[in-house]
Parts: C-alpha cells; sequence; structure tokens
C-alpha cells in the first residue's frame, strides 16, 4: 500500500480519508490495496488512510495477529456495540470519505461495499463518496514492464490469429472436418506453448453464432466451419511473468474468395466506428483535453446509430485492461453503465464497436494505451476488410 500516492490523490479530489473494507472477500479491491495477500480473515475489518497522518485499522480481536506487520496504528473489537463505537472514533474528524461504492451502482465494478455498512458508516455522521477514480489511479495503471508484457502478447495474438485462419483455410481446401471447437483448442494450444495465459478461451464462431457476442463453442455442439461462412474470432491472452497485462483483439473473416457486398457494408460501419472513437481519445489526449468514458462511447455510437444500427449495438465500445482481461479502470461506456470516470495516464482499454443482426454479426477490436500526451493503437496491424479466406485460389 503506497500511502503517500494515495494520500496525494485524496489531497487532489478533496478528500479527508479513503475508507477500506471488506468482510470475506466481498471487497477484493480493498484487500488488493491494503496488501493483505492471502491471509486468513473471516471478520469484518476497516483501514482508514487519511489524508494526512498515520494510516489506522479496526480489525476484530480474534485477527489482530494477522494485522501485526501492517503500517499504521491497529485497534481491536469484539463485539457489535465496540465496532460501532470504535468506527465512529475511527471517522472522528473526517468529513467526506471515500469507499467501494457508486451512487445508484453506476459502476458495478467498483461498487463493493454493502448497503448495511454504507449505513453503518453513515451513521456516525462522514459523507461517503465514490472511490472509483481513487481506485483508477491505484489499480489500472500500466508501469513500463506491464506494458511491455501486453506489446509482447499481441504479438502472439496476432500470430496465434493467423494460424486459426490458415488452419480454417487448409481444412476447407482439403475437405477435411473443422469446427468452431477445433480452432479454439488450436489457440489454446498455441497460448500454452508460447507461455501465455487467459481467463476463458478464446471466442471462435461463424454463422448466426457471430451475432452473440459471447458465444462459447462446445466440444459437442460447436457448428462446422464450411466455405461460405462468415467467421469471428476472438481471442485475449497475458504472458505468464508476474506483473503482466493482457492484449485482447478480435477479427472477421470469410470462408470464400469474395467477401459478400452485405457482410463488408456492415463491416466498413464497424471499422468506421472503431476508427473514430480511437481518433477522438488520440486527439483529446494530444491536445490535454480531460475526457470521460462515456463519452468515447458516445463517439462510435453514434456512426453506428447514424448508419442504422444503433439498436443492434447492444454492449460497450470497450473495456479497462489490466491483470485481469477486464480491468478496474475506466470503461469506454455510456450503455450499460454511465461511466464518468477519466482517462488517466498509463491506462488501456479495448475499443470493440459490433453490429448483431441475428442471421451474423460483425465486430472489430483493437486496444488503446493512454499516455502523458500521446494515445497509441498497441494491437497491430489494425483490421480494415473482413479477410477472405479463400481468395487467392
Amino acid at each position: 500500500m503506497d500511502v503517500p500516492f494515495i494520500q496525494k490523490h485524496l489531497a487532489q479530489l478533496a478528500l479527508d480519508a479513503w475508507l477500506l473494507y471488506d468482510f470475506q472477500g466481498l471487497n477484493p479491491l480493498a484487500r488488493g490495496l491494503a496488501g493483505l495477500g492471502e491471509r486468513m480473515l473471516t471478520r469484518r475489518w476497516f483501514c482508514l488512510v487519511p489524508a494526512e497522518g498515520e494510516v489506522r485499522w479496526l480489525v476484530n480481536q480474534i485477527e489482530e495477529a494477522q494485522f501485526r506487520d501492517m503500517p499504521g496504528k491497529v485497534r481491536t473489537f469484539s463485539s457489535w456495540t465496540m465496532l460501532q463505537t470504535g468506527l465512529k472514533e475511527l471517522l472522528q474528524g473526517h468529513r467526506r470519505v471515500a469507499m467501494e461504492y457508486t451512487p445508484h451502482g453506476t459502476i458495478p465494478y467498483v461498487s463493493r461495499v454493502d448497503a448495511g455498512t454504507l449505513e453503518l458508516v453513515r451513521s456516525t455522521g462522514v459523507e461517503i463518496v465514490s472511490s472509483a477514480d481513487l481506485v483508477q489511479w491505484c489499480e489500472a495503471r500500466w508501469s513500463p514492464g506491464a506494458l511491455a508484457t501486453h506489446l509482447e502478447a499481441a504479438k502472439h495474438l496476432t500470430v496465434a490469429r493467423e494460424r486459426a485462419f490458415h488452419m480454417v483455410t487448409q481444412s476447407v481446401r482439403t475437405g477435411r472436418r473443422i469446427t468452431e471447437y477445433d480452432v479454439q483448442q488450436e489457440i489454446l494450444q498455441y497460448f500454452e506453448l508460447h507461455n501465455l495465459t487467459t481467463s476463458a478461451p478464446p471466442i471462435v464462431a461463424v454463422g448466426k453464432h457471430t451475432s452473440d457476442p459471447h458465444y462459447q463453442p462446445e466440444k459437442s455442439s460447436s457448428a462446422l466451419i464450411e466455405e461460405g461462412d462468415l467467421l469471428l474470432v476472438d481471442l485475449w491472452a497475458k504472458m505468464r511473468d508476474s506483473g503482466a497485462v493482457y492484449a485482447d483483439i478480435t477479427w472477421m473473416a470469410f470462408v470464400g474468395g469474395r467477401v459478400p457486398d452485405e457482410f463488408a457494408r456492415v463491416f466498413a460501419v464497424v471499422v468506421r466506428a472503431r476508427d473514430v472513437a480511437a481518433e477522438f481519445v488520440q486527439q483529446s489526449v494530444a491536445k490535454g483535453e480531460r475526457i470521460r468514458g462515456y463519452q468515447v462511447d458516445d463517439v462510435a455510437r453514434t456512426i453506428i446509430a447514424e448508419a442504422g444500427f444503433g439498436e443492434r449495438f447492444i454492449h460497450r465500445t470497450g473495456h479497462n485492461i489490466g491483470e485481469n482481461d477486464h480491468g478496474m479502470g475506466v470503461n469506454f461506456d455510456n450503455l450499460e453503465t454511465h461511466d464518468e470516470r477519466m482517462l488517466i495516464p498509463d491506462i488501456a482499454c479495448s475499443i470493440e464497436p459490433g453490429i448483431y443482426l441475428g442471421i451474423f454479426g460483425m465486430r472489430s477490436e483493437v486496444n488503446i494505451y493512454v499516455g502523458e500526451r500521446r494515445a497509441e493503437v498497441t494491437t497491430m496491424p489494425v483490421q480494415r476488410h473482413v479477410v477472405p479466406l479463400l481468395g487467392d485460389r
């Protein structure tokens, strides 16, 4: 727990303190930020990080030994009445306190404290504000080393995707039976051989399955891949190194020689929405303008709506990327949530607009890294057209 860093941002946000709280893993953010690791904790605990002064803990007497090596002063309680008294004394002199909460649950990734505990804390007289921006500063930013692992993973994803397309091409040309599941397993085998790990198997989808954003092929029921099929491959992974972060891409292909006009037309809209959103981020960062996650979503969504597909873009434009594929920073979202968090330096997000028409769907995904005065797309090459897999015969 980098106390001086937290205190710096508490001062910038005009907050008196950050109150971390957890009970049996309900708030993994707090546990991680506090640096408690894998300790056996079965009772409630609080940690107050003030804008000035020493860190203070309020923990159950049974578990006091688990906190002896933590920075700051530790106070214990045993009964619920002692907890209430101790919490009131812990918060004495503080007016505005951050917790893992967002009004009306607008950012559920951060809303980790239960309503009853919020009521208990408010009963001491403090105002609770969201820690969403603090969490982003402390948990979502990449180090130069993390960025290097992302770039390495991104190169591997490109190779894995190329191998997947080649596997489909060769199988169809030689008449060998191949399914979505077969291609998925080929990608996973590549990950295993090249020191990559993933949170879930990649998405490999053909036909109407491309219109299901989270489709997962099963061995017993996945579809055959045949000439004339539209193919979507979405893959994400990170290196098996400490502190490594994910890369995440989606590509579209056509199992044939000439991409049908309807596929090309819809994909062109997706590509334009993707590129306009990326340009908006890049231009804003270059000018030093502070923009919010929902604004990026609005830019992409406007392009798709103007093309007549607004109701068919059924998910956010992009998610934060970190040590988990879906990280704890800002998302490009004004659909599923209204994400008002600002883009800050040293974070990365996906940009992945999609159009889902039932009979088929289109998505294109790149990753963008935000620096101090420059934002760059990190997953290269960037797809411009649906790939015709049988185009050279």
